[in-house]
């Protein structure tokens, strides 16, 4: 029996502008989570086509439970950052070119790769999450706390539903195909399509983004993109221009935990690799604690305001 909840979280994103820029202290890490956001609806919108395609394959009654629940998780997901883009294209109408680029791109994945993939698609990414997540939830004063409560709010609640059905898209893949070997075959293309989409994201982001708005060059984190300016720098007759500043999201955060996290993205593509037995976040068990207890986690910072007073 899967221990999965479904969780509806509205954000109140139509009662007042959403900005760009929702983390003033760290531009970058706002950047990278609207990118994410982006990302989140096309993604989750694979998953719900490929669980209904993958249902049929699926003859263990306890995977396909594990499956109903995974999927609902992942639609409520797309949902709540549907809302949070939508909020964005209001104030920059050109991010739609930009968020249809990113549903083409795995509309594309659907039509023109097989099950079997998809779900190793799925099965590689989610992997990553718990440690990248873990990186994200413990460092949440630097990158959450001092930004648009909602926006944090939702990234707070996907995260840490995404550590909660950690081990769902491997247990999904492992009863369908089952193969760690294709897995792993698999994964370099896979982390190719992911980073060549979120760079689709980024580059709308400054496209149709005015700088004074982002503050930083969206595309800086991607490493091959700040070595290319850099070169631009140094041959005159290559002009190189200017999107802003080159900071990235987690240049202020301990460089022992990033490298923990490196090493748990590497560790979750490997044979065997399960991620039950993953290290996770503490703000996830208060985060459930909270919401079982009633607490408005629709409001992360500003219910917790409240309910000091």
């Amino acid at each position: 029996m899967t221990d999965l909840q479904m969780r509806k979280m509205r954000f109140a994103f139509a009662d007042y502008d959403v900005p760009f820029l929702w983390n003033e202290e760290n531009p970058a890490f706002s950047s990278m989570a609207n990118a994410v956001s982006f990302l989140a609806i096309a993604f989750e919108k694979m998953v719900v086509n490929m669980i209904r395609e993958a249902m049929p394959l699926i003859t263990d009654p306890e995977v396909a439970e594990e499956a109903t629940a995974f999927v609902h998780q992942e639609g409520q997901h797309s949902t709540a950052h549907r809302q949070h883009v939508n909020a964005l294209i209001k104030a920059y109408p050109g991010l739609q070119e930009t968020l249809n680029d990113v549903i083409s791109a795995f509309d594309r994945l659907t039509v023109n790769t097989s099950i079997d993939y998809r779900l190793a698609y799925t099965a590689d990414l989610e992997a990553t999450f718990t440690p990248v997540f873990k990186l994200m939830l413990d460092n949440e004063a630097a990158l959450f706390r001092s930004g648009d409560d909602r926006v944090a709010s939702l990234f707070i609640w996907h995260f840490v539903e995404e550590v909660e059905h950690r081990s769902s898209a491997l247990i999904i893949f492992d009863s369908v195909v089952g193969s760690d070997t294709y897995r792993m075959r698999m994964a370099p293309s896979i982390f190719r399509h992911v980073m060549r989409t979120i760079r689709v994201a980024c580059e709308g982001f400054n496209k149709h983004v005015p700088l004074e708005e982002r503050k930083i060059d969206a595309l800086a984190m991607f490493a091959s993109y700040r070595a290319q300016q850099k070169l631009r720098t140094w041959l005159p007759l290559l002009k190189a221009q200017y999107n802003g500043p080159m900071s990235r999201a987690f240049d202020d955060l301990p460089r022992r935990e990033q490298l923990t996290a490196l090493a748990g993205i590497i560790r979750s593509q490997l044979p065997k690799h399960n991620p039950a037995h993953e290290k996770l976040p503490a703000l996830a068990d208060l985060w459930f604690d909270r919401y079982e207890a009633g607490y408005d986690v629709t409001h992360w910072y500003t219910a917790d305001t409240t309910a000091r007073k």
